[in-house]
């Protein structure tokens, strides 16, 4: 199985790239996990239909090529970052071609703040079921970001963080199919 995430947020130093690191070390044996780069897309913009730009063509091919995908999303002004809705955007278009329809989806993100990233989480939510994406309803995953539970590399150093992202993990593996696959 091949399960690709996507982090919302651009930033090398992202909080979010370093959550969905850590994921990453508790995915199971016998599943692939890859990165889908968002950061190289231009902004969409309709006009492209009718001739998609290469880095476009690849990213839909990417994303055509898994299983699952994970969005790790932080929070900006209340909703999902303008990086991660022109993603959504270009694997969406043009009409009848898009490469979300069916494929399943896990949210999760991380903030400083008390609420994690819920709002950001809702609106991405509401998207995906637009694109006909089945999304993971529980668990949740509104992570409230603390020094100390996540290495710089993602490396886990709170226990209470491993066992709710063991469990998020594990649901979502499920949740795709994962676990029928390796009965089969």
């Amino acid at each position: 199985m091949r399960i690709g995430y996507i982090v919302g947020s651009l930033s090398a130093s992202s909080i979010n790239r370093r959550l969905a690191n850590a994921i990453g070390t508790l995915v199971p044996s016998g599943v692939e996990y890859v990165e889908v780069e968002i950061g190289n897309l231009p902004l969409y913009n309709r006009d492209a239909d009718v001739d998609y730009p290469k880095v476009a063509v690849d990213f839909k091919e990417q994303v055509s090529g898994l299983d699952a995908v994970i969005f790790v999303t932080p929070e900006y002004s209340r909703t999902m970052p303008a990086a991660l809705k022109n993603a959504l955007e270009w694997g969406g278009r043009p009409w009848g071609t898009s490469v979300w329809g069916g494929t399943p989806a896990a949210v999760i993100g991380t903030s400083p703040g008390g609420a994690g990233t819920a709002m950001a989480q809702q609106h991405l939510r509401n998207v995906l079921a637009h694109l006909d994406m089945p999304t993971m309803g529980q668990p949740e995953a509104f992570v409230q970001f603390r020094d100390g539970d996540l290495g710089e590399d993602g490396s886990i150093q709170s226990e209470a963080l491993r066992s709710m992202l063991e469990g998020f993990v594990g649901a979502f593996c499920t949740f795709a199919g994962f676990e029928q696959q390796a009965a089969a």
